[in-house]
């Protein structure tokens, strides 16, 4: 791949090619610190063998960059490495698609062993493919006996071997930071507490509503992919019965399959969370298509049966009339909005609602301290009675802490 030179806080002009609505990808180039030079939307084509595109388009792409002075081109599609490779001789500049942005933002992004062990892993898979478009002319050269090896082929044969090397090598640690997590959660399960798990498209405000419901500090900014990394808070009513609050990745319109294999553990979360709340970027104009497209990722991952709250976030940036149309568009959704505070209190009362729906009476001898400590931190106490030989409750609580005190309900 050719590299973008650049002088220094002088950022790179992208040219974006693609074949509709091109505020997703203008966002991407935001993220990674670009501005985007020109766009041309195109219409859908036969795949042309030598640039995808048809003689007359690429011509017409290529005069637009030259007359903008842009300085690579970005399509909003998968390219093959033969047609990148074919576009870039065909320019003289860097030419790529979405998928390699996405995976560019990802490796600026991951702080985490996990996280950047997985974007290591995604990057070689995506790069594995695309090795002969790193050689040129030198793998066509032969030397010594008709049909031996030239040169370039050698070399390319050695570095897809370290490159297949370096994947297994990776995975493998993967592997024991995924055991890790296991152990991690095993721990937290001991500790019988639900667990809501915030998912949705990138950008729509999870990490601040994070925030401001757990007053934590979890960093959050107004761009694409901010975090990577799950993070997970405690969020308690009235300081008394409490739940998980877990942060996961964003999700985003055709995510590379590279990156949904390897992002899969940050999202298994959301699989075995007790709520997913469906957080929503209200003020966005494919607002709809974020919602079909969180909806089409949690059935890839298999989070079919969760409980789901849908949260429309961002409420203070919206207009009466489109107030209006996403309430008949989202019914039963709860409108929040971080600035304001707006909604919280009610989305608390959702989320603490569906936890503690099971209401159960039970009686509980003063020689189990144990179990009247858990039901006094862990659980909403609608009534208590203190007796002769112990203490007889009434509350409200998750099914797990429900089935801890089996042996007393009355």
């Amino acid at each position: 791949m050719i590299e973008i030179y650049q002088e220094e806080n002088t950022p790179v002009k992208a040219f974006l090619v693609g074949f509709e609505n091109l505020s997703e990808l203008k966002g991407l180039v935001k993220t990674l610190g670009m501005e985007v030079g020109g766009e041309i939307l195109i219409s859908k084509v036969k795949p042309n063998p030598q640039y995808y595109l048809g003689t007359g388009k690429t011509e017409e792409i290529i005069h637009n960059v030259e007359v903008l002075d842009c300085e690579c081109i970005i399509f909003d599609f998968e390219i093959s490495p033969t047609h990148q490779r074919n576009w870039e001789k065909l320019a003289n500049i860097p030419c790529f698609d979405r998928h390699e942005v996405i995976l560019r933002i990802f490796e600026s992004r991951a702080a985490t062993k996990e996280a950047t062990l997985q974007v290591q892993l995604a990057n070689l898979e995506y790069s594995l493919p695309r090795l002969a478009h790193s050689y040129g002319d030198m793998a066509r050269q032969r030397g010594g006996a008709f049909g031996s090896k030239g040169s370039g082929e050698t070399k390319l044969e050695l570095d897809r071997r370290k490159i297949q090397e370096k994947i297994y090598t990776i995975k493998k640690e993967l592997e024991k930071v995924r055991k890790n997590r296991q152990t991690q959660r095993k721990q937290r399960e001991k500790i019988p507490l639900p667990v809501c798990a915030l998912v949705g498209y990138t950008n729509a405000g999870k990490s601040s509503l994070l925030n401001v419901l757990t007053s934590s500090d979890v960093y959050e900014k107004d761009e694409l992919f901010a975090t990577l990394d799950t993070s997970t808070r405690r969020l308690s009513c009235d300081g008394k019965f409490s739940v998980l609050l877990t942060d996961t990745v964003g999700f985003i319109k055709n995510l590379p399959h590279t990156l949904v294999d390897a992002f899969r553990s940050t999202l298994e979360e959301a699989v075995i969370s007790d709520v997913l709340l469906i957080v929503l970027d209200a003020s966005s104009i494919d607002i709809e298509e974020n919602y079909k497209t969180t909806i089409k990722v949690l059935d890839e991952i298999g989070a079919t049966t969760n409980k789901r709250i849908i949260v429309l976030n961002k409420w203070d940036l919206v207009d009466s009339f489109t107030k209006i149309r996403l309430s008949e568009l989202f019914k039963n959704a709860i409108c929040t909005s971080t600035k304001t505070k707006e909604g919280l209190k009610d989305l608390e009362n959702c989320i603490f609602e569906i936890c503690m729906k099971n209401q159960i009476k039970c009686f509980v001898p003063y020689e189990d301290g144990k179990t009247i400590s858990l039901i006094k931190r862990e659980c909403f106490i609608i009534f208590e009675n203190n007796k002769e030989d112990g203490i007889e409750f009434t509350l409200r609580t998750n099914t797990e802490i429900e089935n801890l005190l089996k042996e007393y309900i009355l």
